[in-house]
């Protein structure tokens, strides 16, 4: 279902509100983080793996290693080592999908996922089971049933991995990593819809509540977490044995949230987002960057505030799948016709929260949209407002910011200006390309 809800354009002449309001000089900034990286990922991989496996728990077992939806750098190669190092030991392993409801909730759908990823039975060297047959293992104390994979319940051992990092949708002690594959991913996509049945805000309770009766029901061998710096390379990749996974991943947690990029300002007057995608975020843009939860109820995304985000354009990588604009204040006519609707509330009701596929106010062209924004995101400073520009929420080494803001870049250990860059606007009102481009003076 397109999102024709429009016509080719808007039939109001903002130009009598907008004419005040000038498109203030910008300049590209360059953010530095903390660049720590793992130099050789197969001797780090069998490494850690030893550690687990060297007590011979493995061998002359059938052991299920889980592959999820969320892509991971190195990640075939992350797995293929896995695979080789249980084999090494003695064990005879295979894949599972663990990712709940992704991929429709279906066998060929799951399968279809780990393939875009590049997960075959030919890359990683081991079978893939992929049903969607659960079994109940336990409840919560509420009653709620916590369901496990058949396939992985059948098997000799369980070994989980993950990569560890700050959800885009709830804060808690544990967020994305092995905690939610147990209690999510291995729930297939009817354990899955009924633990999100309980809602985003249950989640800091409820996930590790479900990670206990899963450990304490089906035999995890241990898992693997990897956690990746702010410019997507792995920087540690980490065996831990079953019975440390909650505690060890709680802090494993923290170390990844002190090393994910953002917005090094934390005060925006206007926040401009040139693509979403569900490749670039869970949110198609990422709430630990733009400070903007799905839900405005969710608590911790506070470290960067702004007033206005306008979205410009959906990237063609979502094919549609614009969730996360509902997030922004302002998109336009260009932007909305690109939607599918149909994917975009399918992956809201599914998950629960339909606040990401909410639709923003629609202007004509990018020009109209920014120029609003500032209108109402920079009120009293019109002349002068506080304007930060990214092409997404994914790519952040590089951004622009206006004039307003040098003098706290300047001042900033973590950036450094670059250049001018001159605002590139076709006659139809929209961007070419996006303004990063070096003036010509």
């Amino acid at each position: 279902m397109k999102a024709m809800l429009f016509e080719d354009s808007i039939p109001v002449n903002f130009s009598d509100m907008l004419d005040d309001i000038r498109l203030p000089r910008m300049f590209r900034v360059h953010q530095s983080f903390p660049k720590d990286s793992v130099m050789d990922i197969d001797a780090e991989v069998a490494a850690q793996m030893k550690r687990i496996l060297a007590d011979g728990r493995a061998a002359g077992k059938r052991i299920a290693v889980t592959a999820g939806s969320r892509g991971i750098r190195h990640g075939v190669r992350i797995l293929r080592n896995v695979v080789n190092m249980l084999r090494t030991h003695g064990a005879d392993p295979f894949l599972i999908p663990a990712m709940g409801s992704h991929g429709g909730g279906t066998p060929q759908g799951q399968l279809s996922m780990l393939r875009h990823l590049g997960i075959t039975e030919e890359s990683v060297g081991a079978p893939i089971v992929a049903t969607m047959d659960t079994a109940q293992i336990g409840e919560l104390d509420n009653g709620t049933p916590v369901y496990c994979s058949a396939d992985a319940l059948a098997a000799d051992g369980i070994f989980v991995l993950n990569k560890i990092k700050p959800h885009a949708d709830f804060k808690g002690e544990f967020e994305s990593g092995l905690i939610k594959m147990l209690a999510i991913g291995l729930g297939k996509h009817k354990g899955c819809s009924t633990l999100h049945r309980l809602g985003f805000a249950s989640f800091p309770q409820m996930l590790p509540a479900a990670a206990k009766v899963v450990l304490r029901e089906a035999n995890i061998l241990g898992g693997l977490a990897i956690l990746e710096n702010a410019y997507d390379e792995i920087m540690r990749i980490e065996a831990v044995f079953a019975d440390e996974i909650l505690n060890r991943e709680a802090e494993l947690l923290n170390i990844a949230k002190r090393n994910i990029a953002r917005i090094l300002i934390p005060e925006i007057d206007v926040l401009i987002v040139g693509e979403i995608g569900k490749h670039i975020s869970g949110e198609g843009m990422d709430p630990n960057v733009t400070g903007r939860p799905g839900s405005y109820l969710t608590a911790g995304f506070e470290h960067t505030r702004t007033n206005q985000i306008v979205v410009l354009d959906i990237a063609e990588q979502s094919a549609g799948n614009g969730a996360g604009i509902g997030m922004a204040d302002i998109s336009t006519l260009r932007c909305v016709h690109k939607l599918d609707l149909g994917m975009m509330y399918t992956n809201s009701i599914t998950a629960g929260i339909l606040g990401p596929s909410r639709l923003p106010v629609v202007l004509n062209n990018d020009r109209e949209a920014i120029r609003t924004a500032i209108k109402i995101g920079a009120a009293q400073r019109v002349d002068a407002p506080r304007m930060v520009l990214i092409r997404n929420t994914l790519l952040l080494e590089d951004i622009l910011v206006s004039q307003p803001l040098l003098d706290e870049v300047e001042g900033h250990p973590h950036m450094r200006v670059l250049e001018e860059v001159a605002w590139r606007i076709g006659g139809d009102g929209y961007l070419i390309d996006l303004p990063f481009e070096t003036t010509d003076g």
